[in-house]
């Protein structure tokens, strides 16, 4: 069964991907839409890098990120736009490898951050996500549940993703905090384009950039007047699992060890 829905989804991904260009072919200067969402492995520097050329290029009014909450991205307002104090002012935030983005970071002129407290999580994976999301959460679509076929599959990538370490019928949980965070980071980014205006970047994870069912599903029902342009990032020359405007292959993968090391200790 869990061959069956994995191939379905890739299938599927195929179909509906616009263009897959590897990384030396990008320029950014051609962008001018509303809103880019540039997806990553968050722990691979050759996207990081890439994501630092698509800031210095664009120019973005803000950059909103994953890996900040709102409280760590406003305390950098301040801090002087370069690595060297980018890292310092970040040490000790929740992100565990935020000084890899101090780059990123340093590219861009207004920093937001959209991560969520732990305790919403909770909330989502025991309630749902539209009851922890409140006010809004019909507009943004969290009261209606998925279809049933997408929710297998979102299931059972997350069961994949957790290394089959929990149970399969808990996994319906970790789909409803996944469906929180995208349209809660797509209210972070609206909210941002009322406030400084276009173009707004996102920096997130490839899961969360997906146009199928990440941030731009929300956007499109929220907000169907902005043009958005979501990025995924793979490497090795295969591109990230989803459906994308485009995705950027042939990074390096770093050295990751055993992914499902921290399940069996």
């Amino acid at each position: 069964m869990r061959i069956v829905l994995k191939t379905a989804m890739l299938a599927a991904a195929a179909i509906l991907s616009q263009a897959a260009i590897v990384f030396s072919a990008t320029d950014w200067r051609d962008f001018g839409g509303d809103v880019l969402i540039l997806g990553e492995f968050h722990d691979n520097p050759t996207h990081h890098a890439e994501q630092t050329k698509a800031l210095q290029a664009i120019a973005p009014k803000a950059v909103i990120y994953e890996m900040l909450t709102p409280e760590e991205g406003a305390s950098l307002a301040d801090i002087p736009r370069n690595p060297d104090s980018m890292k310092a002012a970040v040490e000790g935030f929740h992100w565990s490898n935020i000084a890899d983005y101090v780059q990123v970071l340093a590219a861009s002129p207004v920093i937001v951050g959209t991560a969520l407290p732990r305790a919403d999580m909770r909330g989502a994976f025991t309630d749902g996500a539209a009851a922890t999301f409140g006010e809004g959460a019909d507009t943004y679509g969290l009261a209606t549940p998925l279809p049933e076929d997408e929710q297998a599959i979102r299931e059972e990538a997350q069961f994949a993703a957790h290394c089959e370490a929990m149970p399969l019928e808990t996994m319906g949980g970790m789909v409803e905090a996944q469906r929180l965070r995208d349209a809660a980071f797509a209210r972070t980014v609206i909210d941002a384009i009322d406030t400084y205006g276009s173009p707004i970047v996102l920096i997130t994870g490839n899961g969360h950039a997906r146009m199928d069912w990440g941030v731009p599903v929300y956007l499109s029902r929220v907000r169907p007047d902005l043009d958005v342009t979501s990025v995924g990032q793979g490497e090795r020359q295969e591109p990230p699992e989803g459906v994308y405007s485009w995705t950027l292959n042939g990074a390096p993968s770093p050295d990751r060890g055993y992914p499902c090391a921290v399940f069996t200790q």
